[in-house]
């Protein structure tokens, strides 16, 4: 007995240490390697691809701390916990200002709700505990020196400023919550473009840009500057005309990317056309599923060297005829059948030096990144993946944080007997079907 009593004892502490070891194996691991997993329609609790890239990538220890009350720390924990599950170099820490001021104060920490980013180096301030705001202040502490988008004026170009549903007001947020710097060159008092801008932007100039202003633009690239063109068709109306622009395509033809005078229609002749066709190319390759829309659009063809970034659909065509009198008086008459290139990149000098090499993209329309187009669909990601790779900032092109989106259910009064009829008779249904088997058994 003796000796079985010794065996059960030692039988009986070794299962429960394999037990116990096993429990400690599976909680740490649980710990180190937490899942969690996202069945919301919208992805509203997984993060974005950007983000991911951004976390994934850090190089050092990155320290989020948050300030608000104790009892107030859950509010933002689980949008934390999901940034410090990608990467352990993302540390979290939780302060309440009430019980250590001087925290706060050294961090500076104004407020409840606060949350401050600090690399070791460099401290940057999150504005609002959303996904948005911390990747954009995680890129902005990763970012060396200063970007300054510069938009030409004076020749019809889309303002930054104004509330006006056509205005760039809705890009320059999105830029500078990026982290780039905004600024107007008034080419027409001045045929210059100031040293401090690292890309110009010429936003669907309507008037013919002239020999100085040209010359300026070229001059600008071929030293290593950035620059953007969003073209419109040359439309002729009974109000408005838009010029041909023949001096900026033809320098754009000399950097091998043709712009057409033409416009395009969808096949239900339709001129906003719905752009899901997207190559390999860094600006656009990760936006496959998220179609782009584009309004108003003419043609270009990409030569020697030059990338299209993105096409039409094979259904689309082509008119020249581009009097807007004519077109509201009946359908378009169709010159040629999709698909076509609307959006083209290429670089241009450095004598094979890449870091000196000015980067151009040219899309043959302009409203899509207007106020009102900026935040419809892919046309956000798409006009700052342009900018990124622009400035090389390769390495933040990806889709970012979506807006939490509307799924509410709208009702109409007459349909309201359907939810009384489907969520009731099922239930009433299995309350006779008890009823019934009860007093069948009595």
């Amino acid at each position: 007995m003796a000796t079985r009593q010794t065996k059960f004892t030692a039988y009986t502490g070794l299962y429960t240490a394999i037990v116990i070891a096993a429990l400690v194996v599976v909680n740490i691991l649980a710990d180190r390697h937490n899942k969690s997993f996202d069945t919301t329609a919208n992805k509203r609790y997984s993060l974005s691809d950007q983000t991911e890239k951004v976390i994934k990538g850090l190089k050092g220890n990155l320290r989020a701390v948050y300030f608000h009350r104790t009892s107030r720390f859950e509010e933002a924990r689980g949008l934390l916990d999901r940034y410090s599950n990608l990467s352990t170099n993302f540390k979290v820490e939780y302060v309440d200002p009430d019980k250590d001021p001087a925290k706060a104060k050294a961090m500076g920490a104004r407020s409840y709700g606060t949350l401050i980013l600090d690399n070791g180096t460099r401290r940057e301030e999150a504005k609002a505990v959303t996904e948005q705001e911390i990747t954009g202040a995680i890129v902005r502490m990763n970012q060396a020196g200063e970007q300054v988008v510069c938009t030409l004026d004076g020749h019809g170009e889309r303002s930054f400023e104004g509330a006006d549903p056509s205005s760039f007001s809705g890009a320059k947020a999105a830029l500078e919550r990026n982290n780039y710097k905004t600024q107007t060159v008034k080419i027409l008092e001045k045929a210059e473009i100031p040293a401090a801008c690292t890309i110009l932007l010429s936003a669907g100039p309507r008037r013919e840009y002239n020999d100085e202003a040209i010359t300026a633009i070229k001059a600008f690239v071929q030293k290593g500057g950035d620059a953007m063109f969003l073209l419109v068709p040359a439309l002729k109306g009974a109000r408005e005309e838009t010029d041909e622009n023949a001096k900026l395509t033809a320098l754009l033809a000399s950097w091998n990317i043709q712009v057409n005078n033409n416009l395009l229609f969808d096949t239900s002749g339709t001129g906003v056309l719905a752009i899901d066709d997207f190559s390999q190319h860094p600006i656009v390759r990760d936006m496959r599923g998220l179609p782009a829309l584009i309004p108003l659009a003419r043609s270009l063809e990409a030569k020697n060297g030059a990338e299209k970034l993105f096409s039409s659909a094979p259904d689309a065509f082509s008119t020249k005829t581009l009097d807007l009198i004519k077109l509201q008086a009946a359908a378009p008459p169709k010159d040629a059948n999709g698909p076509f290139v609307i959006g083209a990149a290429t670089t241009v000098g450095g004598g094979g030096d890449i870091k000196k090499q000015g980067r151009v993209v040219v899309v043959g329309s302009v409203d899509w990144a207007s106020a009102a187009m900026l935040n419809r669909y892919g046309n956000r990601d798409l006009f700052l993946n342009m900018i990124n790779w622009m400035s090389a900032d390769e390495d933040f092109i990806s889709i970012r944080p979506k807006e939490p989106e509307d799924r509410r259910l709208t009702v109409r009064p007459a349909q309201f007997w359907v939810l009384y009829v489907t969520s009731f008779l099922p239930t009433l249904a299995v309350l006779g079907a008890g009823i019934f088997v009860w007093l069948k058994r009595r």
